[in-house]
């Protein structure tokens, strides 16, 4: 067993919001008020793909752990 490692991109945009995308599950995108609150929504989204993916026996659940890393 591992550990999947998530990595979080952060960009602001030029209206103030906050956009957060995880590159190594395509289409993690979202939108935030601020970087905690884009980072808070990555993270539900993600977890939400990797449960379907795991129902839909896509992904199996090979993993000890999850782990974000936020790069700004």
């Amino acid at each position: 067993m591992s550990d999947m490692q998530l990595t979080i991109r952060l960009l602001r945009e030029v209206d103030g919001r906050w956009i957060a995308d995880v590159p190594e599950l395509p289409g993690v995108t979202v939108y935030g008020v601020s970087p905690e609150y884009a980072t808070m929504k990555a993270k539900a989204l993600s977890l939400r793909v990797i449960a379907e993916d795991i129902e839909h026996g896509e992904l199996l659940p090979a993993t000890d752990s999850l782990q974000f890393s936020v790069a700004a």
